[in-house]
C-alpha cells in the first residue's frame, strides 16, 4: 500500500487580533524561541516522512515565500497556493484539489503545538483505512471547547459528530487544528454549505458530511499542548512552553548587544537585538532587530522593531 502523505499548512489569514505584530509579519511566521511557528510544523511533518508540502498563502504571502522558498533548506518540497478570499478552512482546503493527489495532513499555520505521536496518528489513518483522523484533546476548560469544536464518539470509538463552537457540551473532547484526510474530503467540501453563523465554509461541516457518507473517522490524542496564537500574550506562553521542553531558562539569538549587568530571565531575545541599559528582562519576548531604549525593567513585554506591547499571559490550559 502506498502510504504517501502530503503536508498542507493553511497560512492565509490576517490575524487582526494580534496586531500590530501582523502588520509586518504573517501570523505563521511569528517566532517561538526564535523559530517561526510554521517551521515547527514543517519539521514535524518531515519527522514522519512527509516531503511534499503545500502552503496556502494570502496575507503578506511574499514574506512566507521568501522565508521558506522551495523548502529544500528544511528537506521538503514546497508548493504555494493562494486563497484570495477568506471564507473559512473548508474554502481554503478546496483550493488544494488541483495540486494534492494523495491523502494529506492538514495543519493550521497559526497554531503552535507540542506533538507527542504524529506518527501514531498516521498509523491509525492507514491501518484503519480512515476517511479522516482528527487530533483531539481532553480539555478541562469548557471555554476552550466552545472556541473550537466538540467531538462526539460512538461506543466503538469512531467519531459520530463534530460540532463547531458548541454552546452545550456533552463531553470534554476538543478538536484541535490538526487533521488527516482521505481525498474523499474534497467531495464533502463541494457539498458544504456556507454557514449563517460566520458566513464561512466550515471544515467541521465537511467532516460531518464525510461521516454521513459512511467514511470512518477516528479521534487521536496526539497533542501534548497547543495554543491558537490570537493575542500577544499567547506568543509569550508558547515560548515559555517551548523553553520548558528545551530545558532552557532563556533563549538569546545571534549578535545580541547588551551592557554588563543586564539580567535575562525566562525571556527570548531575537537576532540583532540591542539593549541600551542594564535592566532586568523577565518573561518577555523581544523580536529580531529590536532596539530596547527602556531604562526600567521589563516584565511580560513583547517588543518589536516598531512597537511595545504589555502582555497578559493566558489562563492555564490550552487553546487551539
Amino acid at each position: 500500500m502506498n502510504r504517501k502523505l502530503v503536508g498542507v499548512i493553511l497560512a492565509a489569514g490576517r490575524g487582526t487580533r494580534i496586531e500590530p505584530l501582523t502588520f509586518t509579519h504573517p501570523k505563521p511566521l511569528l517566532p517561538v524561541c526564535n523559530k517561526p511557528i510554521m517551521q515547527y510544523q514543517i519539521e514535524d511533518l518531515r519527522a514522519i516522512g512527509v516531503t511534499d508540502v503545500v502552503i496556502v498563502v494570502g496575507h503578506l504571502k511574499e514574506h512566507i515565500i521568501k522565508y521558506f522558498g522551495d523548502g529544500a533548506r528544511l528537506g521538503v518540497k514546497i508548493t504555494y497556493v493562494e486563497q484570495k478570499q477568506m471564507l473559512g478552512i473548508a474554502h481554503a482546503v478546496a483550493q488544494l484539489e488541483p495540486v494534492v493527489d494523495a491523502p494529506f495532513v492538514l495543519l493550521l499555520g497559526d497554531i503552535f503545538s507540542l506533538q507527542k505521536d504524529l506518527a501514531g496518528m498516521a498509523e491509525v489513518f492507514w491501518t484503519r483505512k480512515a476517511g479522516a483522523v482528527l487530533a483531539v484533546k481532553h480539555e478541562p476548560n469548557p471555554e476552550f471547547i466552545r472556541r473550537n469544536f466538540a467531538v462526539i464518539l460512538h461506543a466503538s470509538g469512531t467519531v459520530t459528530r463534530v460540532i463547531e463552537k458548541p454552546r452545550y457540551l456533552t463531553n470534554n473532547l476538543k478538536g484541535c487544528g490538526l487533521y488527516m484526510f482521505d481525498l474523499a474530503i474534497f467531495d464533502a467540501i463541494r457539498r458544504t454549505p456556507r454557514t449563517a453563523q460566520r458566513d464561512e465554509y466550515e471544515i467541521t461541516n465537511s467532516i460531518q458530511i464525510l461521516i454521513d457518507d459512511g467514511y470512518p473517522v477516528y479521534p487521536m490524542e496526539t497533542i501534548e499542548w497547543e495554543m491558537n496564537v490570537t493575542f500577544p500574550g499567547d506568543l509569550l506562553e508558547c515560548s515559555r512552553r517551548q523553553m520548558q521542553r528545551m530545558g532552557a531558562k532563556s533563549v538569546i539569538g545571534d549578535n545580541v548587544q547588551m551592557p554588563k549587568g543586564t539580567v535575562v530571565d525566562g525571556s527570548v531575545l531575537g537576532n540583532n537585538v540591542v539593549i541600551r541599559h542594564p535592566i532586568a528582562i523577565r518573561n518577555s519576548l523581544i523580536l529580531a532587530d529590536s532596539v530596547v531604549e527602556s531604562s526600567t525593567d521589563l516584565d511580560q513585554m513583547l517588543i518589536t522593531p516598531d512597537a511595545s506591547v504589555q502582555c497578559q499571559l493566558p489562563a492555564e490550559g490550552s487553546e487551539g
